[in-house]
């Protein structure tokens, strides 16, 4: 099977490319949040961030499930719409709220908010995404965003790096907030695709998390 004679859902594309911008400019985070936190908040310890941690992941794993079942209690997308575009410029705005973090409680309440942006967004893109698949290519289209997220991520991992050795960690919680408010855009000129006048259900399949790398970033 040759994947680049197959035609894509133009939402699944739009989603992919939203996806992938997104988790790659927290991928810009992923090396350097440690040393952030050590480095720039007068007090930070391991333990300080071993507790941002478990602030991120406990929270996000609570808050997806009602968050899942008030999307499943509608048939209609537009509040699985609505809710992915309010998780993504969260997102963003989560991102720049790090550039005013000088405390450790500072920075446990910006990771509260980290968690609400990612626990909006995993159900409600799973939503929509896995309501457009083609039921023919469904594993292969999920393999495509994790593969393309995850070569972005390494990318921005590794950039990331570099960017903050270079110019500092202002610059790259400016640019993960840039690229979050732009896959915002990006889902945001979607909704002619997303809710069309006559679309042909493709049927339902069950989505599989999207598991945020290292703190989500």
């Amino acid at each position: 099977m040759n994947i680049f004679h197959i035609r894509f859902n133009a939402v699944v594309k739009r989603f992919i490319w939203a996806d992938l911008v997104w988790l790659a400019g927290w991928g810009l985070l992923s090396p350097i949040f440690a040393v952030f936190v050590l480095q720039q908040i007068p007090g930070a310890t391991v333990v300080t961030i071993g507790t941002a941690a478990a602030i991120y992941w406990i929270l996000k794993s609570i808050i997806q499930i009602p968050v899942a079942v008030a999307i499943d209690r509608t048939a209609s997308e537009r509040d699985d719409y609505l809710m992915l575009v309010v998780s993504l410029m969260l997102a963003g705005l989560t991102s720049f709220s790090y550039i005013l973090v000088h405390t450790v409680w500072q920075l446990y309440l910006v990771e509260v908010l980290h968690a609400v942006s990612f626990a909006l967004y995993i159900p409600s893109w799973n939503g929509i995404f896995t309501r457009h698949l083609d039921p023919k290519h469904r594993a292969l289209e999920f393999a495509l965003d994790s593969g393309a997220v995850g070569v972005a991520t390494g990318v921005a991992g590794l950039l990331g790096s570099i960017v903050m050795q270079a110019f500092g960690f202002q610059i790259i919680f400016i640019i993960t907030a840039v690229l979050s408010f732009t896959a915002a855009i990006i889902i945001f000129n979607s909704p002619s695709i997303v809710f069309p006048r006559h679309r042909k259900s493709h049927g339902e399949s069950s989505g599989a998390d999207h598991t945020p790398r290292n703190l989500g970033k």
